[in-house]
């Protein structure tokens, strides 16, 4: 963690929603007038996309498993050396990973494939990451203890489920059997690395349906926010005023001490009033931290 150059993580499996809270905090930003470099968790992916489907085929020759969950998939050392270099100089390396054509159009590159690694951070207030892995801890990686606000988006399984299923079929051309056959090999790495990582995070959002979802592989479509209600929880944060959120946000109510149940329709709003202090205090430790080193600098 970093005072002075401070990191914002979101994190949630593939399929969970992660990618919609992005307007949130892109309206959070703006307001408060903060500049975030973005860092997108695919662009630690060890592998193209040509690449991982043949390392794939040799898993599955030796009766093994690899996903885009699990650490042989993914760069963890490079990952973690980023948040790292960030907090300490306010600088450090990435590059993009292009899921689509529109995406890799502009680079004069084929989907699939990452773009070159480039400097980043200079001249920004805070790095802002949405993606897989900003919790995770493995024997050889801690990256969540670099990350000053970690956020966890977690929908109830079936409804991560669906999403995934729907957004692979509709945007990626994948068939249903496909991305259900995706979905069993990764389980593995699922829980291993996944799941631990939302005992670590700072806030949770988590959507549950109000309708039923008990057979995700069958579902047409998406249940809407509307029809669902989020389960946010605290952990080990100070000075939460929940009266105030519960005065702010109709229907909401305390379902445990640290536990706040909001509906579907308010999570937007939700997100803004929880998350806006929390970030307001980043930048006013960052402001204060830069004060004290002008001040021993002029010594």
């Amino acid at each position: 963690m970093s005072s002075r150059n401070p990191i914002i993580a979101v994190t949630g499996s593939s399929g969970a929603g992660t990618s919609t809270t992005t307007a949130s905090f892109e309206h959070i930003f703006r307001t408060l007038g903060v500049r975030p470099v973005n860092v997108e968790g695919d662009s630690f992916h060890r592998f193209s996309r040509q690449e991982m489907n043949f390392e794939k085929r040799k898993a599955k020759e030796k009766q093994r498993n690899i996903s885009y969950f699990g650490n042989l998939a993914n760069d963890f050392d490079a990952l973690e050396r980023l948040f790292r270099d960030y907090g300490e100089t306010g600088k450090g390396r990435t590059r993009r990973y292009l899921h689509t054509f529109d995406d890799a159009v502009p680079y004069n590159q084929m989907p699939g494939t990452f773009t070159p690694w480039e400097e980043l951070g200079e001249g920004t207030d805070l790095l802002f990451y949405e993606g897989l892995h900003g919790g995770v801890v493995t024997e050889e990686n801690n990256v969540a203890q670099h990350v000053d606000l970690l956020i966890g988006m977690v929908p109830i399984v079936n409804l991560e489920w669906i999403q995934k299923i729907i957004r692979d079929t509709n945007k990626r051309g994948h068939s249903r059997e496909a991305v259900t056959a995706s979905i069993v090999r990764s389980m593995e790495d699922y829980i291993s690395f996944i799941t631990p990582q939302f005992s670590r995070t700072h806030i949770n959002f988590q959507r549950v349906p109000t309708v039923d979802t008990s057979n995700p592989f069958s579902a047409k479509a998406i249940p809407t926010l509307d029809e669902s209600f989020v389960v946010i929880r605290f952990r080990e944060m100070k000075n939460v005023d929940f009266q105030y959120y519960l005065r702010m946000i109709d229907g909401s109510f305390m379902s445990r001490v640290s536990t706040l149940v909001v509906p579907g329709g308010k999570m937007g709003l939700a997100m803004e009033l929880i998350l806006t202090p929390f970030i307001r205090d980043l930048m006013e430790r960052k402001s204060q931290a830069n004060k004290q080193l002008d001040w021993m600098s002029d010594l």
